[in-house]
């Protein structure tokens, strides 16, 4: 089957990234969201994202203008699915709400639809039976900034149709993605099985009053020359991410200290709004956070 028509649900922070990114390489896309103010917003960072794919990856005016053509922006679930020859979902990182969603979409989409969560923790066996097509569904998962983090790992469950599987490596690659195939299922596949422990580590170090957001992350940035330091990606990421991101592992080990960084997130960050980049606070406030400040690092 070749691919044409594909449709991402949820366009928060990947959600649009990867509706706008796919429209760039010729594809025609559905963005589906539950409100409409949340594809007005979609629309304001496509805007963002044509200055930053001119600075970035040298595109072409003409090129971005005619991804945006390419997009269709609805709130009715059953249009956004009835010509999708491949789904991707990026709703919020909860095994309720994905089930849920997947349960209602699987009697919606039709049979020759493919279904991909980019979830970044989840496995897709915790959900596969909500699809109701297992065989066509599998993860598909992206990085931050994928334009130029053009990173795509795709990981199946027992029941994946390795065509299926080797379908979606292939449609990855049209799109401009460094591919990671993933022979096997693993809680955070190769990426997050990397960063999370990262994160947790800068999280620990805070909650636990071992040293400052600041002082965390310039350890990190001067000794490693790296650009973020783990507090500051974690306001990227954004908190609502970090702590489903908890939640699940809380859920999935059964550990007290998983139980404990995801209270300590709900407490301090969640029931604050201070949700990172997107609400102007986490552990900087926002625009103009102190990593950026030309004497962060003096």
């Amino acid at each position: 089957m070749k691919i044409n028509n594909v449709t991402v649900f949820g366009s928060g922070v990947l959600g649009a990234q990867i509706a706008f990114h796919t429209a760039y390489h010729g594809y025609d896309v559905t963005l589906f969201d539950i409100k409409e103010e949340l594809l007005e917003n979609a629309k304001l960072k496509f805007e963002q994202f044509k200055t930053l794919y001119q600075k970035d990856i040298n595109a072409a005016s003409a090129d971005l203008e005619a991804a945006l053509l390419r997009v269709r922006f609805t709130t009715d679930l059953a249009k956004s699915v009835k010509d999708a020859d491949l789904t991707i979902e990026a709703v919020p990182e909860d095994i309720r709400i994905k089930r849920d969603f997947y349960s209602k979409i699987s009697t919606l989409a039709p049979t020759k639809t493919i279904f991909c969560t980019n979830s970044s923790t989840l496995l897709p066996s915790q959900f596969a039976d909500q699809t109701g097509r297992p065989q066509r569904f599998l993860a598909l998962h992206f990085a931050n900034y994928l334009w130029k983090n053009n990173v795509a790992e795709i990981m199946g469950h027992a029941g994946t149709d390795p065509e299926i599987f080797n379908q979606v490596v292939a449609f990855a690659k049209t799109i401009g993605m460094l591919t990671i195939p993933i022979y096997k299922e693993q809680p955070g596949y190769v990426m997050n099985s990397l960063l999370v422990p990262w994160l947790i580590a800068g999280l620990d170090l805070y909650r636990n009053g071992v040293a400052d957001a600041a002082s965390i992350d310039k350890t990190w940035m001067k000794t490693l020359g790296a650009d973020l330091g783990p507090m500051a990606m974690a306001d990227l990421v954004g908190m609502s991410t970090a702590y489903h991101v908890t939640q699940s592992y809380a859920e999935l080990t059964g550990e007290q200290q998983w139980k404990d960084r995801r209270d300590f997130l709900k407490e301090n960050f969640i029931e604050k709004n201070k949700l990172g980049i997107s609400t102007g606070e986490g552990f900087y406030t926002y625009p103009n956070p102190a990593y950026q400040h030309a004497d962060f690092l003096k």
